[in-house]
């Protein structure tokens, strides 16, 4: 076994790892670019070594400094993790001429499978079914004429690397053309690999991958299946394992093609075999529909084969949780050279797991990417939780948006659903807006419980998941605690809240991460009084308990709704969550979560440039990946300005109306902050 292994990743997956070398008493060594020198991951590791550079381009894609770095410290091995080197086959090869061990699979397979073209035309020559599509050259001419051969819509990918990068929907063929260009530009900043392929989009189907694992002596385990169909913009979101819309049938298909393609690839280490299930339009129930479909005498649904990961996947926390298996540590031991620790029959399954990605990004600001500090982060109760950063780190702009994940198990589904709604309320994150709020109402939501939750189903249920509003209850409940908490301590007795809560009326302004209220508290004749808009709720105390983490108060209200409030231990300030929920269960939606805020601002006029000009400025800090218009040109509304990259993900700046553009005052690479004029429309 390895004595020394430098970890060429950040963020928790860097974190991840170290914990495993740590328990396996391998010494770790991590790498950090400048903006992450002081992250988790360094405080983490047994040693740490600096990349002088800012971008990924700079820091964890430069192989030179990553390969120096591991010579430097000793390392007999390296870890990629996910994403920047880990699908690299050039990477892989400089690894074995250095004499150090790539823990991942060998070069031929990832040449042979981290391509997406490559990987498909394996599975056609070993009858594993694919999307109809093209895979051959790919310049713009060409795939716009392919593209008109498959018909629209297509999904037009990158080759290369994973993540939904490089992923663009195109409806028609006027948009190819952007698409094409865009696409490729992010495939490159992101794998360095700009190369496209085109398929057919596949509506109404579940994302569902095969975990294999193949040692250096030919043995070949699956450890099932998980499902990632709950995705924004082809980035997962929600995983879980097993698929609620896999039945065993189904599961025989799916696990018997990741092994064959495993096989014919010769295949080691771990990989995940990806493929689109597409639900019969019958029923939202899979299963259901599998059986009525063998009862006719058929297979069952479509299933197409999509792509190979080659490298450790970021969901994979839920097939250890229900295998009870550690992939890093599996990994490791397959890299040395030893023989997998178990045959296929010695896997076992046990429970359903969920796992949630927490992503530092605004859903009710158009998933604006929110970087900045992290002034408190606890995630309570949990069985596991895998995060990049801790409170008082610094979340920088240059890299993904990904925090940390939230995983969960139970005996079934039902039970795993009602763990990670609950333990969602006991997450405590100052500073960075997160999407936490968003996936916790997804998991609530009728569709999701049904396993009827496709690839599409996020983006199109999204509008009405983020207009979800808390009752007025839940608004009051939380300006009862807020007013209370400042106004009192940790005691609660009824009859002295009203007494507690002063003379005069105070005034408390909230947010559900979308609409912002006012509101004011004053004595009522029993408890409360709290006035929203021209509603007033009267809550008495029922009941509190600021033993436990967090503390939680329950008020009974004048329509006798027993609304509860958890709350995080600490001063009351800005930024607060107060997570309420009704106290004997509740439906969809019915659990809120709701912050103070500072007052609004007064109305500012909107800021012009000189002679009557618009300037449009950057919405966030990022770099400008494209410029679309130059001084002179006449613009219509909608159209497209530039482009801004911010934490791996394209940002349209378009124009709010007809125009004519008076000054252009950037150039592409230039790195804009939030509030910065981009140019001048007249």
């Amino acid at each position: 076994m390895f004595e020394s292994v430098l970890i060429a990743n950040r963020g928790e997956i860097a974190v991840r790892i170290a914990k495993t070398l740590r328990q396996m008493g391998i010494r770790s060594v991590v790498v950090a670019s400048i903006p992450d020198r002081r992250s988790l991951a360094v405080r983490t590791a047994d040693a740490w070594v600096l990349l002088e550079g800012y971008s990924a381009a700079e820091s964890y894609l430069d192989v030179d400094a990553v390969i120096a770095a591991a010579k430097a410290e000793g390392c007999q091995a390296i870890h990629p993790g996910y994403g920047f080197l880990s699908e690299r086959a050039d990477f892989a090869e400089r690894c074995a001429a250095e004499g150090i061990t790539f823990i991942g699979p060998p070069p031929a397979v990832l040449r042979g499978m981290g391509d997406k073209a490559a990987a498909r035309q394996l599975a056609i020559a070993n009858d594993v079914p694919v999307v109809p599509g093209w895979d051959g050259d790919d310049d713009p001419e060409t795939l716009v004429g392919e593209a008109a051969s498959i018909g629209y819509p297509v999904m037009l990918k990158a080759r290369g690397g994973g993540g939904g990068r490089g992923m663009r929907e195109v409806f028609a063929a006027e948009d190819l053309p952007e698409a094409i260009e865009s696409a490729r530009r992010e495939a490159i900043a992101a794998f360095g690999d700009g190369r496209l392929l085109l398929e057919k989009l596949v509506t109404n189907a579940h994302h569902v991958e095969v975990q294999v694992l193949a040692d250096t002596q030919g043995n070949v385990i699956h450890l099932g299946e998980r499902d990632c169909s709950v995705q924004r913009r082809h980035q997962k979101l929600i995983e879980e394992s097993p698929s609620p819309v896999v039945d065993d049938a189904l599961r025989e298909r799916l696990t018997g093609y990741a092994l064959k393609l495993a096989r014919a690839i010769n295949y080691v280490n771990a990989g995940t075999f990806e493929f689109l299930v597409s639900v019969p339009t019958e029923t939202s129930s899979l299963p259901l529909s599998q059986a009525r479909e063998r009862e006719r005498g058929g297979e069952g649904p479509d299933v197409y084969f999509l792509e190979v990961n080659p490298r450790l996947q970021v969901e994979h926390p839920v097939t250890e949780i229900v295998t009870g298996l550690d992939l890093v540590e599996l990994q490791l031991r397959i890299a040395a050279g030893e023989p997998l620790p178990l045959k296929q029959e010695d896997v076992q399954f046990s429970g359903h797991a969920i796992e949630f990605r927490i992503n530092a990004e605004d859903p009710w600001d158009g998933f604006k990417p929110s970087a900045g500090r992290i002034d408190a982060l606890s995630t309570g109760p949990v069985a596991r939780a895998d995060f990049g950063f801790a409170a008082g780190d610094t979340v920088p702009a240059n890299y993904d948006s990904l925090l940390g994940k939230l995983i969960v198990d139970g005996r079934d589904r039902a039970a795993a659903l009602e763990t990670i709604e609950e333990a969602a309320h006991h997450v405590e994150l100052h500073g960075p807006t997160t999407n936490l709020e968003l996936l916790r109402r997804a998991v609530l939501h009728p569709d999701f419980a049904l396993g009827a939750a496709t690839v599409e189903w996020l983006e199109g249920c999204q509008e009405e998941l983020l207009a979800a509003a808390p009752p007025q209850e839940h608004w009051a409940a939380a300006a009862a605690s807020v007013a209370m908490l400042e106004n009192t301590w940790w005691e609660f007795r009824p009859w002295k809240a009203a007494v507690w809560i002063g003379p005069g009326p105070t005034t408390i302004w909230l947010s559900d991460g979308q609409a912002v209220k006012r509101a004011t508290v004053s004595r009522g004749r029993d408890g409360l009084l709290v006035a929203i808009a021209d509603e007033e709720t009267e809550l008495r105390i029922l009941e509190g308990n600021n033993q436990g983490f967090p503390a939680e108060i329950t008020w009974r209200t004048n329509s006798e709704s027993r609304p509860l409030v958890s709350v995080g231990k600490g001063d009351v300030g800005e930024g607060r969550p107060f997570l309420v929920r009704d106290e004997y269960g509740h439906e969809s939606y019915q659990a809120s979560a709701i912050y103070v805020v500072p007052p609004p601002p007064l109305p500012r006029r909107a800021h012009t440039a000189a002679e009557g000009a618009t300037a449009i400025t950057a919405p966030l800090a990022g770099t400008i990946a494209a410029v679309r218009v130059a001084e002179g040109d006449e613009v219509a509304e909608g159209q497209l300005f530039l482009v801004l990259e911010a934490m791996k993900m394209e940002h349209r700046i378009t124009a709010p109306s007809a125009g004519v553009v008076k000054a252009v005052h950037v150039r592409e690479r230039d790195v804009v902050r939030e509030g910065d004029t981009l140019l001048e429309l007249a």
